[in-house]
């Protein structure tokens, strides 16, 4: 009797340890790390890329990178290398220069404080580049509640959510 108990309880788990281990490898894998890039070209059209990988250390140019592989992907343009990395161009819409319209980056509401080839993502980040002739602090983001229409403009291009 001590026997058959013995064996029954180690059938059981190992029927339990294979049904976890089946269960845990069908989640989807919308639980992996991923980051949107959301492209506004200041014509009317905005691209959005969703489901871009993400690890610890990504910077917005492993994301853009990645972007290029997707299809209906991206091409882009830059000059230097980390801190100094410059953007001049994202698929056929280059920098003009000066007091032009330029390419300016946005992680989720922030205006990028340092260069897209060093500026590190976390998780579920947007990266926002607009291409636009304001001046990259003309927002004054107080959250998606702002009190200003571009914010709320962004907001939604963006699509996070409102408070």
């Amino acid at each position: 009797m001590n026997r058959c108990n013995c064996l029954t309880r180690r059938w059981v788990a190992i029927l339990l340890a294979t049904i976890f281990l089946f269960a845990a490898g069908d989640r989807p894998h919308a639980q992996s790390a991923t980051v949107r890039l959301v492209v506004d070209y200041g014509d009317g059209v905005i691209k959005t890329i969703s489901g871009l990988p993400w690890a610890k250390g990504s910077t917005v140019l492993d994301v853009m990178n990645a972007a290029k592989n997707r299809p209906h992907g991206i091409s882009f343009s830059y000059t230097g290398s980390g801190a100094s990395a410059f953007l001049t161009r994202i698929d056929d819409v280059a920098n003009e220069g000066g007091s032009k319209k330029n390419w300016q980056l946005w992680v989720n509401t922030s205006y990028a404080d340092k260069s897209f080839g060093v500026y590190e993502l976390q998780p579920l980040d947007v990266v926002f580049w607009r291409f636009t002739m304001q001046e990259g602090r003309w927002l004054r983001w107080q959250g998606c509640a702002g009190r200003y229409a571009r914010a709320e403009w962004t907001c939604r291009a963006l699509n996070l959510r409102w408070r």
